[in-house]
């Protein structure tokens, strides 16, 4: 692309560079270690990392209203490295070359208004931002392609090689770090801990599909997380899950690409999330921290998790009023429809406490808050919002049913729109669907099907079974055109024609 085309005092930056100097900085102890190393907790106090630019006082250079432009003509590069969430490279993967990113066409997904039916029902002004088009249908792309960019850059480097790439999954990081890395095989192999008989079966199918190793595991996601971290602390393997620090990293993508959506105003604007492993609610906090740190947005939007009851342990946390009081306790969790937030020991906890009492400080009021649904809810509302034009998996039901309760709880009103995270494609969670139109959903999810939401076939077959075609027997002119007129004349009078 011809550069001379953009404004010459953006010229120069936009095409970046790495000048990064990232870190992990530990969360407890503030300790920080080279990112030229495979690392996942702090060796000296077993805490969760984040990744910390050292340079970053030089996003300064640029007023937020510059750093706007940039990213605003920065969309218009054909560039692949560019095209996804290292558009904001400077906020992501600072210290990576264009050369080392790895994309596939992740990020920068729709930002869909509510139908004004939906807005109906729920009396408030909304958007769905659709992950479910990230590239293995859902939003862990964007962590996939930042952690799977730095790997990438240490192999480059000759810093490592043969890696095996591993991650606990109920379903959706498992397809993800199953496709990125087939993408650099042989460099990487992929191997995935699923719960056995937790996941559905197309997401069973998608890491198989990418040539992972899949090892099933008797028990939960949490189970399954416990065996990952061993693997990782035993043997020499890159652990996916978002205890690494550069998926926390590439999931902030999702903040600015709100923010660029938006205008870059987020004054009376709440975000909804669900919380699950509670990596995506810290980097959505983190990223909109970070524009606002650099002059980019001027508000900070409210930020809203959302958990089912049966599986709540960050909001059972912040039920005490008091921080100095609180106490996390992890969880048994029981079957939910919202899969991938069964997670009752959530390994970003950490970040969650430490980004949100920063994040509150920002604000100079209480912006996050924690929301807990039914399964019911979660079912009906995502059924509501896919019979009124959206593609929503059952986490993106579990937002929506978060948003009528905040509502009602008197933390949003009519006068702020909200911007909902379907998190994933809602093909992904059809079986939930279906055994909700069948009335065949276990007791132990709590729910009951309405028969005002089930919908299901109806088969017409003519009353002569002379009349009935197939591809083996085919029907003669005059028995065919009968056919269509009986047929016709059924489906008309089911449609009171």
């Amino acid at each position: 692309m011809n550069l001379d085309i953009f404004p010459e005092e953006i010229r120069q930056h936009i095409i970046p560079k790495p000048e990064g100097n990232l870190v992990y900085r530990c969360l407890g102890c503030s300790a920080e270690f080279s990112i030229e190393k495979l690392l996942y907790v702090c060796p000296d106090c077993n805490q969760v990392l984040l990744i910390h630019d050292k340079n970053e006082a030089a996003l300064a250079k640029h007023s937020g209203a510059t750093w706007q432009k940039i990213f605003d003509f920065r969309k218009m590069l054909k560039i692949p490295a560019l095209k996804g969430i290292y558009r904001y490279h400077e906020f992501i993967g600072s210290c990576i070359p264009l050369s080392s990113i790895l994309y596939l066409g992740e990020g920068h997904t729709p930002i869909v208004e509510a139908s004004p039916n939906l807005k109906g029902k729920t009396g408030l002004n909304f958007f769905y931002k659709n992950d479910g088009q990230n590239p293995s249908a859902s939003f862990k792309d964007r962590g996939m392609a930042s952690a799977l960019s730095s790997i990438k850059y240490l192999i480059d480097q000759d810093l490592v090689s043969d890696v095996i790439a591993v991650c606990a999954s109920t379903g959706d990081t498992s397809a993800a770090a199953a496709l990125y890395a087939s993408y650099l095989r042989p460099l990487i192999k992929s191997a995935v801990l699923l719960p056995h008989k937790k996941v559905t079966s197309q997401q069973l199918s998608q890491p198989l599909g990418s040539g992972a190793r899949v090892f099933e595991i008797p028990g939960v996601f949490d189970d399954c997380m416990k065996i990952v971290e061993h693997l990782s602390s035993q043997y020499p393997v890159v652990l996916l899950n978002s205890k690494n620090a550069w998926r926390i990293l590439g999931q902030e993508s999702y903040s600015y690409e709100i923010a660029q959506d938006f205008d870059w105003d987020m004054t009376d604007k709440a975000v909804v999330v669900p919380i699950g492993n509670a990596g995506n609610i810290s980097a959505v906090m983190n990223g909109f921290l970070k524009f606002h740190k650099a002059g980019i947005i001027k508000q900070l939007p409210k930020i809203i998790g959302v958990q089912s009851e049966h599986a709540d342990p960050v909001y059972q946390y912040y039920l005490e009023p008091d921080e100095n009081k609180r106490c996390f306790k992890p969880v048994n969790t029981r079957p939910s429809v919202a899969q991938a937030a069964m997670i009752g020991n959530p390994v970003s906890m950490p970040r969650v406490i430490e980004i949100a009492k920063q994040y509150n400080k920002e604000s100079c009021r209480k912006n996050v808050f924690f929301i807990q649904v039914t399964e019911q809810s979660i079912m009906d509302w995502q059924l509501t919002a896919n019979q009124n034009g959206h593609i929503t998996c059952t986490q993106g039901g579990e937002c929506l049913a978060g948003l009528v309760r905040a509502k009602a709880l008197g933390i949003v009103t009519k006068s702020e729109t909200a911007i909902l995270d379907a998190t994933a494609h809602a093909i992904k969670f059809s079986e939930f669907q279906d055994l909700y139109f069948k009335k065949q959903i276990p007791d132990s999810y709590g729910i009951q099907s309405d028969p005002g939401y089930i919908n299901l076939p109806d088969l017409i077959s003519p009353d002569n079974p002379d009349l009935v075609p197939s591809q083996e027997k085919r029907l003669e002119k005059a028995d065919f055109q009968r056919f269509v007129q009986e047929i016709s004349g059924k489906i008309a009078k089911k449609l009171n024609l």
